[in-house]
C-alpha cells in the first residue's frame, strides 16, 4: 500500500473516531437543548469541538495550518447548519426517539456529516497530501 493511502486511511479513521466523540460522548445538555433555534450557543459549541478535532486530526497526519484554518471553518459552518436543520425539522415535525421520522431525520444527518468528511479528505488529497 502507498504511503498516500495509508495515511489517508489513518485520517479517515481519525476523522470518524473524532465524529463518534464529538457527536455521542462529549455533547453537553446546552449543545442538546433549544436545537431548533438558529442563534444557539450550544450548536456553536458543538460545532467547534468538530472543528477542533479535525483540526487535531489534520494536524497528525502532518497537515499545514493554512490547509487546516480554512478547511475547519468550512465544516465548523457545514456542521453548524446540518445540525440546525435536523433540531428545526424534528422540532416542528415533533418528533422524538419513538417516531421512525426521527430516525430517518437522524440517518440524513449522519450522512450529511460523512460527506462533509469525504469533501475534506477530497480536499486534502488535492492540496496537502
Amino acid at each position: 500500500m502507498s504511503e498516500s493511502a495509508s495515511a489517508l486511511l489513518i485520517l479517515l479513521c481519525l476523522l470518524q473516531a473524532k465524529h463518534m466523540f464529538a457527536d455521542f460522548f462529549l455533547q453537553t445538555k446546552i449543545m442538546l437543548d433549544g436545537r431548533e433555534t438558529y442563534i444557539h450557543l450550544g450548536r456553536f459549541l458543538h460545532a467547534g469541538v468538530h472543528a477542533a478535532g479535525s483540526a487535531l486530526a489534520f494536524l497528525l497526519v502532518g497537515s499545514s495550518f493554512a490547509f487546516i484554518i480554512p478547511v475547519v471553518i468550512a465544516e465548523w459552518i457545514v456542521h453548524f447548519h446540518i445540525d440546525w436543520w435536523k433540531g428545526r425539522h424534528t422540532t416542528l415535525q415533533k418528533l422524538t426517539p419513538e417516531d421512525a421520522a426521527f430516525w430517518r431525520a437522524t440517518g440524513v444527518d449522519q450522512a450529511m456529516h460523512q460527506f462533509t468528511y469525504v469533501a475534506m479528505i477530497w480536499a486534502w488529497l488535492l492540496w496537502s497530501a
